[in-house]
């Protein structure tokens, strides 16, 4: 039976178990918005208001649910749109499969009307892009791109196609059997995306390096949860009586409440972190990359220690700091095959210096304000619950989501940390409500964030999703104006946004979201009520908590600084 190249490809999203696709229709993806309506019973297209946010809605949708997010765009500016969604997703090692459409094969390279080298754009932040120009080559580009998006260190692939090869037509049959050659091809890829070299030499190496020693410490990232080893991690920590700090992509791999947790490391980490990693004789960095809002002074970082690296990545060991050994491969697989080795007890000389550092908190923390950040964020958790999906934009208040949030599960943090894309938390609270619709969703944002995101209040609407959004409004770009105040005399030049920003609750309003205001700590509990209300009843809601314009996030280390100097 003959089908046309839209209508391959949507069958082939659904054969790959795409529930929902994120998009914005345009002149080039016309002929598979069309087969997206005949099969609206199979796959589900939510239209967003800006191409930016369908490719973070992807994303939040794949960090929360563990599953490939989809975004569809068209040709032109409808696909650069998409850049800098696709950009965060690669840095953060996130799952898209991002699809565009393109000007006819015969238009390709003639400047036509919305034309634009996608591929070429985006070559350095794909994992792997595909131009199809043979409608003959959909299907094993579409399969194929599935398995590389998913495999080895995950990440966001992208697919462009022409609009003459969406309406031509081939020969195909639903659920056809592959040829030899077509799965050879498909392995290749999949192949390329394992990346698992470890040998048992590398298991024993490791193993004899934990055995000896003394003040081990793990460094855990964001490879723990996209590889699900959390539970291995718990239980080598725990057998080796070893801290865990984490990175912020890490929050939630090891439960923010257990007596090994030291919270966030680095630039903005807890004492107890910062000052661990400078005592620690063995430092294990787990599916984390050493950045270097991590090391600040790379010379200085774990002066005492030796380093184990183990990761899915080749290209990251050695990167940023040499380690004295490494374990190539699936985290979950590597650290599996360490606790086989190791003895059923290690004795280390950890004692109540953990202890003693955790409870060394910046008095910021606790300052006495009308609505302080901490407040808010322990008492929106307490009212949640622990099976909450938190989303965040970039600043300050990120910042203190990682600081004050009790994280206790995986998958239950949701922030753009390398690329630190500011707008990206409502497309991904999006993403993440339709990943995971049993849970609550909330999303942590800042004035200036959430003006570069508001539009998609609309989607919200439309789709009745009860998402909680959190606006924490200090009338500033809140970390900039840390820096000015810090580093630059106080040159408070163009950060202030008194002026700029909206009525927030007459904004939400107008795209039908309730929203409530709170300047203290009553209206606070006043607002949260009201918005659990609303939340019940199917629809989002909006808190506008007006914060000090002055408020710091602390600990800091100043930029070039050995990890253990903070200014507190």
């Amino acid at each position: 039976m003959k089908y046309t190249g839209a209508r391959i490809l949507v069958e082939l999203l659904i054969e790959q178990g795409v529930e929902v696709i994120f998009g914005y229709p345009g002149g080039a993806v016309l002929h598979i918005y069309d087969e997206l309506y005949r099969q609206q019973k199979k796959i589900r297209h939510v239209l967003v208001s800006h191409e930016q946010h369908a490719a973070h809605a992807a994303d939040g949708y794949a960090r929360a649910s563990g599953r490939v997010g989809v975004c569809l765009a068209t040709s032109g500016p409808g696909s650069t749109n998409l850049v800098t969604g696709i950009a965060t997703a690669f840095v953060d090692s996130i799952p898209i499969v991002a699809i565009t459409g393109n000007v006819s094969t015969a238009l390709l390279g003639k400047d036509s009307f919305q034309e634009v080298d996608i591929a070429g754009i985006t070559m350095p932040i794909v994992k792997h892009n595909w131009i199809v120009k043979d409608v003959e080559e959909l299907a094993e580009v579409v399969r194929e791109a599935f398995i590389v998006a998913k495999s080895g260190r995950p990440g966001p692939v992208l697919i462009d196609i022409p609009k003459d090869i969406c309406s031509a037509l081939c020969e195909w049959q639903h659920g056809e059997e592959k040829t030899p050659a077509d799965d050879c091809r498909t392995e290749r890829f999949a192949e390329r995306g394992r990346r698992q070299t470890f040998t048992e030499a590398d298991i024993t190496n490791a193993v004899s390096l934990l055995e000896k020693a003394k003040r081990p410490m793990f460094y855990a990232g964001g490879g723990v949860i996209n590889s699900g080893a959390a539970a291995e991690l718990k239980k080598l920590a725990e057998l080796l009586n070893a801290p865990v700090a984490l990175s912020l992509m890490g929050m939630g791999a090891f439960p923010e409440n257990h007596r090994l947790c030291t919270g966030l490391i680095g630039m903005h980490g807890s004492a107890a972190s910062n000052k661990a990693v400078q005592k620690t004789d063995l430092l294990v960095a787990v599916g984390a990359r050493f950045s270097d809002r991590v090391t600040s002074q790379v010379e200085r970082f774990a002066r005492s220690a030796k380093i184990l690296h183990i990761d899915i990545d080749p290209a990251e060991i050695n990167k940023n700091l040499k380690s004295d050994a490494c374990v190539t491969g699936d985290l979950k697989t590597v650290l599996g095959s360490l606790l086989k080795k190791l003895p059923g007890k290690i004795s280390t000389e950890w004692n109540d210096e953990i202890s003693e550092w955790k409870a060394v908190v910046p008095k910021d923390h606790h300052r006495k304000t009308a609505l302080h950040p901490r407040f808010i964020i322990k008492e929106t958790a307490r009212a949640l619950g622990n099976q909450t999906i938190v989303v965040t934009d970039v600043g300050q208040h990120q910042i203190w989501t990682a600081q004050f949030y009790p994280f206790s599960r995986p998958r239950s943090f949701l922030s753009s940390g390398g690329m630190g894309t500011m707008g990206y938390g409502l497309g991904a609270a999006i993403g993440a409500k339709l990943a995971e619709q049993e849970k609550p969703v909330v999303l942590f944002t800042g004035d200036g964030c959430f003006k570069m995101n508001s539009a998609e209040m609309a989607t919200l609407v439309k789709y009745r999703l009860p998402v909680l959004i959190i606006v924490f409004n200090n009338g500033t770009l809140g970390m900039l104006r840390q820096w000015q105040n810090l580093f630059y005399d106080s040159h408070y030049y163009q950060t202030d946004l008194d002026n700029v920003c909206p009525d927030f609750i007459k904004l939400a309003a107008a795209y039908g979201v309730p929203g409530f205001r709170a300047k203290n700590e009553s209206e606070f509990f006043d607002a949260l009520k009201n918005s659990l209300n609303v939340l019940a009843k199917g629809k989002p809601a909006l808190i506008e908590a007006i914060i000090d314009k002055d408020e710091r996030v602390v600990p800091m280390v100043p930029g070039g600084r050995p990890i253990d100097e903070q200014i507190m």
